[in-house]
């Protein structure tokens, strides 16, 4: 394209701009096959050939214990020792005697600020450093693969 032709392709486009589109068949850029018909059409779904099963097969299958899966009752939590649960209630007693201060707008003294941060870092510091790296105890010879 020369650049008179372009500057003359511009001035059409812009000369048309609040032109209406005409709706022609041909300028339509999708076959007729996908256009979406005014009213969807419905689809009917069959029920099932299979008869309902009665109340007397339904009592017999509980019966056989088939068909009713029943868990086993959870193991008990691990008991804690004493400096865990110190650990535990200094991480959320910190920051909750902040939160419960500062919504009933106690005046709180510096020291007991810095107790209560102290006591998160602590118990976040204690809990991490008591995790420990090494596999369970109770977990065998075998620890998995070693590359």
């Amino acid at each position: 394209m020369t650049p008179q032709s372009e500057d003359e392709v511009w001035r059409q486009i812009v000369a048309s701009f609040n032109d209406t589109a005409e709706r022609d068949s041909a300028d339509q850029p999708w076959p007729d096959s996908e256009n979406v018909p005014p009213e969807p059409t419905r689809r009917v779904v069959k029920p099932s050939e299979e008869p309902e099963p009665d109340e007397d097969s339904a009592e017999e299958d509980q019966e056989d214990g088939e068909g009713h899966f029943e868990p086993p009752p959870p193991p008990p939590l691990p008991k804690l020792d004493l400096p865990t649960k110190l650990a535990w209630v200094a991480l959320f007693g910190g920051p909750a005697y902040l939160l419960v201060a500062a919504m009933a707008s106690w005046h709180m003294e510096g020291w007991a600020l810095f107790t209560a941060v102290a006591a998160f870092i602590g118990g976040f510091v204690a809990l991490v450093v008591r995790m420990g790296d090494g596999p369970p105890n109770d977990s065998g010879w075998d620890d998995g693969a070693v590359l």
